[in-house]
């Protein structure tokens, strides 16, 4: 049975391995290996069906490739008949799928391919047809894209934006931004590198490079100049260096100066005249700032003004203030570098003086039209308002009628006709009123405007007449040393003198006794009688037209003593 197919088999797998080869020749070397690879797979499962031909008929009548196969394929081809029956159909797929693999080492291994899968196809007497279907539609399969060369390492560009966060006698901070191209390759981290200033022997502080974009510069050497600069590695090496424009101090500055002007001082401080001035200013910085201090722009006079300045705070101190004191104060904390400012205004204020001038206007009526000028002297600050007296002439007494008025001008009314008035202005400012007043040099007459009073005509009476007593005196009596009165009234027209008598002697002025009279009523005063003031004491008035009389007895008695203080 396996004798009489042999040459049916031998002219069935020619045609397949002419097919193959004619699909071969127009592919690159390096492309048929991996078509070849679905080849294998068909034919590898016929040996499993039948029995297995030699693999040295087929392959003796094919033409061989100018190199040889690669081991696998060569070991296939070699394999006995009886091998090759023993074989499954798993164990036969592998080793020809290795042919790939060394076919893409070498061009010629495509030819060596075909020759590799037609001992398969041999050995199956069955089924030449679909040997030969599979190997028609190997070379249809889609082919696989060709990898790209890979592209070449390349550094990022510079790092940017480099400066300085902050600084102080051992370190220094510094902070930058990430490089504008980075490239395919990514980035590796940055090395920070230093050199002293005017030389170029640039060394670098980080051992490895770091990913973040801020780094300490530590255990530097108080004042030294230091250059520093950072750069970017990655797979293809380093960066330009970004470098800082100038050298870098190392020198403390761990705080930048800052004034704290207190919050009463944010506004004008009015202070009076003579009053003690006493301002603290605080601020910060580190080191110890130096301060200095200007009055309206120029240097501070340290006669009137005592300054005194610690690590913290600055001291504004004025004995007695005075009005030329005033004026805007600045104070300047500097740090090396770095400064700051901050500004006050002192305001010495004073009692304003009094209105330049005040007149008198207009007069009508019951009213009175004033109008004043604003005081040559304000004390140092606004004017807050006026005050306005008036005064009858008669009696001269001042009375206010406009109190913290605003205007110039105003209009008194309610004034008493007939009488005359006086005016004077007086100014206010925030220390109070002015201390003297303007008075108007014109009179206010208030004329009785409109009335014309005529008086009735009467006949004058004769109301002459004599001295006469309505009330007589009436006898008295007093103990020594109690003080006692006497009283009696009189009439008369015209109004009658009264003497007093005492035993018809006239009292004169005489401190002991006191005499009044008044509306007609007369009283005379015994002070503290003694034992001689016992009598007959009279009152008698007189005029043009008579005299008038009247006379009492008054009697002293002696106290009355104990009997014990008789013995």
């Amino acid at each position: 049975m396996p004798s009489k197919p042999a040459p049916i088999k031998k002219a069935a797998n020619k045609e397949p391995a002419k097919k193959e080869e004619k699909a071969a020749e127009p592919e690159p070397a390096p492309e048929p290996a991996p078509e070849a690879a679905p080849a294998e797979a068909a034919p590898a499962e016929a040996p499993a069906e039948g029995e297995a031909a030699p693999a040295e008929a087929p392959a003796a009548e094919e033409p061989k490739p100018p190199t040889p196969p690669p081991a696998d394929a060569a070991s296939a081809a070699e394999e006995t008949p009886a091998a090759a029956d023993e074989a499954p159909a798993d164990a036969a797929a592998p080793a020809v799928e290795e042919t790939p693999a060394a076919a893409a080492e070498a061009p010629a291994d495509a030819a060596a391919a075909p020759a590799t899968e037609e001992a398969a196809p041999a050995a199956d007497g069955e089924a030449p047809a679909a040997d030969a279907e599979a190997a028609e539609a190997a070379p249809e399969e889609p082919k696989a894209p060709t990898p790209p060369p890979p592209p070449p390492k390349e550094p990022t560009s510079a790092p940017v934006d480099l400066f300085i966060e902050d600084k102080n006698d051992t370190s220094v901070t510094i902070i930058w931004s990430q490089p504008e191209t980075i490239g395919h390759t990514g980035l590796d981290g940055y090395t920070i590198e230093i050199a002293k200033d005017g030389t170029e022997d640039w060394k670098a502080v980080n051992e490895e490079p770091q990913k973040s974009c801020r780094y300490v510069i530590k255990n530097l050497t108080t004042g030294d100049r230091l250059k520093i600069r950072v750069v970017a590695v990655n797979a293809g090496g380093r960066s330009a260096p970004c470098a800082l424009p100038e050298a870098v101090l190392v020198k403390e500055v761990a705080d930048r100066p800052k004034v704290r002007m207190p919050r009463f001082l944010r506004q004008r401080y009015v202070a009076n005249v003579g009053a003690k001035i006493n301002l603290t200013i605080p601020f910060t910085g580190k080191p110890k700032p130096v301060v200095s201090w200007t009055k309206d722009g120029q240097p501070l006079d340290t006669k009137r003004v005592n300054i005194r300045s610690t690590d913290r705070d600055s001291i504004v101190f004025i004995r007695a203030a005075e009005r030329d004191d005033s004026g805007v104060f600045e104070i300047c904390v500097k740090v090396d570098d770095f400064e700051d400012k901050a500004q006050f205004i002192l305001q010495i204020v004073e009692l304003p003086g009094p209105p330049a001038s005040l007149k008198i206007v207009d007069t009508w009526g019951f009213n009175v039209a004033l109008e004043w000028t604003p005081p040559k002297d304000n004390g140092n600050t606004e004017i807050t308002g006026y005050t306005i007296q008036k005064a009858d002439k008669k009696t001269g007494d001042w009375f206010t009628v406009l109190e913290h008025y605003h205007r110039l001008n105003a209009t008194i009314s309610d004034l008493i006709m007939g009488n005359t008035y006086n005016f004077r202005a007086f100014s206010e400012n925030k220390c109070g009123i002015s201390e003297s007043a303007i008075m108007a040099k014109q009179e206010a007459k208030i004329l009785k405007t409109g009335i014309d009073y005529k008086p009735p005509e009467y006949k004058e009476r004769d109301s002459s007449e004599a001295p006469k007593f309505t009330t007589s005196l009436n006898d008295r009596a007093t103990t020594v040393g109690y003080s006692t009165k006497l009283l009696c009234s009189v009439r008369g027209s015209p109004k009658p003198k009264v003497q007093w008598m005492k035993n018809q002697m006239i009292i004169g002025d005489d401190p002991k006794y006191r005499q009044i009279c008044v509306q007609g009523i007369c009283s005379l005063e015994i002070r503290k009688p003694g034992n001689f003031d016992g009598g007959v004491y009279s009152c008698k008035a007189k005029n043009d037209h008579g005299e008038a009389t009247v006379s009492c007895k008054l009697e002293v008695k002696q106290a009355a003593v104990a009997d014990a203080d008789k013995k």
